[in-house]
């Protein structure tokens, strides 16, 4: 099994991240998928950023749910990482599914609602991935088990993953009982115990967020279905090599 290269926010090292320019520049390093993170404003526009607040990645400051659409479009969100980027505006989650739809890469969605649980995000995540067609070229994702619960009812085609940075035994006998597709996992929970399980109920294990050649390294070496990078040229650079060392 050859471990996907997951462009985590978008080849975020090299651009900032969660805009069309990290996105493009994952697609040139040759990454087989991309992970972004949908919020969604005022007036239920799902839009793409990491932070509940715009303050660490634009010129504004304030919580996205605070801002309709067209107020949160005026805000530069690319400024903070380079001038280069002066023009870059916040992506919503239509713009990016029409976008990735024309390319061979996997759209990772991560519902952020881990500290604000939006109404009804996940049916509007569940309509816009149905609308581009892309039920079958999409993982969604989150840290609230509760809301993975909820995208389940919605949909029996769509790979569902479950984030977690700890695995207490309250989440694993969450996950026991009511199992996931695929588990989304910090790096250092990367264990033989956590690889063997499953590897034997056949889940598949994605990581985050590997950026150091040690760690895609050891990832390839166990066969976890994909790693969550900053740098997808790098992590290509290494597969390519651990692919041939082990030819």
């Amino acid at each position: 099994m050859q471990t996907e290269i997951i462009a985590h926010r978008g080849a975020s090292a090299y651009a900032p991240e969660n805009t069309m320019y990290a996105f493009e520049e994952a697609l040139t390093m040759h990454a087989d998928g991309i992970e972004t993170d949908v919020h969604l404003t005022k007036d239920h526009i799902p839009v793409l950023m990491h932070d509940e607040r715009i303050n660490r990645t634009s010129n504004g400051k304030g919580f996205i749910r605070d801002y309709t659409y067209e107020q949160i479009l005026q805000f530069d969100i690319g400024s903070w990482f380079s001038s280069e980027f002066a023009n870059a505006t916040i992506v919503t989650l239509d713009q990016f599914l029409t976008w990735i739809k024309g390319t061979p890469l996997h759209a990772h969605i991560e519902i952020k609602n881990n500290k604000i649980d939006y109404p009804n995000i996940e049916a509007v995540v569940y309509e816009h991935i149905c609308k581009h067609q892309m039920e079958h070229r999409t993982t969604v994702s989150s840290f609230n088990f509760s809301s993975i619960q909820r995208f389940k009812e919605l949909s029996r085609t769509i790979e569902i993953a479950y984030l977690t940075s700890k695995m207490s035994r309250k989440i694993r006998s969450s996950i026991k009982k009511d199992p996931v597709d695929a588990l989304h996992m910090k790096h250092t929970l990367l264990k033989r115990q956590i690889i063997r399980c499953s590897k034997q109920k056949e889940i598949p294990l994605r990581i985050f967020t590997i950026n150091k050649i040690s760690q895609m390294m050891r990832c390839f070496d166990v066969q976890v279905k994909g790693i969550f990078t900053d740098v997808p040229d790098i992590a290509y650079d290494m597969r390519c090599n651990w692919i041939q060392r082990k030819d």
